[in-house]
C-alpha cells in the first residue's frame, strides 16, 4: 500500500511539473512554410521536420578560410524560386556527424545563424549541405521548433516571417 502512494505520488509530480508545458500556447504551422535568414534578411522555404534533430540549409559554393585566428566559411545561399543569391560569411563553429537514411554519417559544417518563422526568431545551429536534389533548401528541425510550434501536417504556409532585422546573432 505504500509503493502506492509513492507511485501515486510521483505520478502527481510529473503531471504539475509537466501541466505548464503542455497548455503552453504554441504557434501552429504548417510542414511547409517561408522563414528569413539572418545575416541577409533573406526569404527561404522551408520543410519543417519534427524527425530531424537540427537545421539544414542548402549552402554551395563552401569555402573556409581563418579570420582572426578563427576557422569561417564562405558560402552561396540561392532561393531558386525566386532567383536570389546571397553569399554569407560565418564562424565555423564546429562539424557534425549527421545520420541519414541507410546511408552512412555525413559529416557536415555547423553555423548559427537566426531564423524567423511567423513572429518568433531564434539563433539556432544550421548545418550546410547541398539539399539541391531537394525541393525545399531549408529543412527545419526539433531544436527550433520545440515549445514555440505545432505542425499540422495537413497545412502550407500559414504563417509570414515577420521579425525585424537582428542588430546581430548574439
Amino acid at each position: 500500500m505504500k509503493f502506492a502512494y509513492i507511485a501515486l505520488g510521483g505520478l502527481l509530480g510529473v503531471l504539475v511539473l509537466t501541466l505548464p508545458a503542455l497548455t503552453a500556447e504554441k504557434t501552429v504551422v504548417g510542414w511547409i512554410e517561408k522563414v528569413r535568414i539572418f545575416p541577409g534578411n533573406f526569404l527561404v522555404h522551408a520543410k519543417l521536420d519534427s524527425g530531424a534533430k537540427t537545421c539544414s540549409l542548402d549552402a554551395s559554393n563552401l569555402e573556409y578560410f581563418r579570420r582572426d585566428g578563427k576557422k569561417w566559411v564562405r558560402f552561396d545561399l540561392e532561393e531558386r524560386r525566386e532567383g536570389k543569391k546571397l553569399t554569407i560569411e560565418r564562424p565555423l563553429l564546429r562539424w557534425a556527424p549527421i545520420k541519414r537514411h541507410n546511408d552512412a554519417p555525413q559529416q557536415r559544417p555547423v553555423i548559427k545563424l537566426g531564423v524567423c518563422l511567423g513572429q518568433v526568431y531564434k539563433v539556432t545551429e544550421v548545418n550546410l549541405v547541398d539539399r539541391t536534389n531537394y525541393q525545399y533548401p531549408m529543412l527545419i528541425g526539433r531544436q527550433f521548433l520545440q515549445g514555440a510550434f505545432a505542425i499540422d501536417p495537413a497545412a502550407k504556409y500559414t504563417v509570414a516571417p515577420h521579425c525585424k532585422e537582428p542588430a546581430s546573432l548574439e
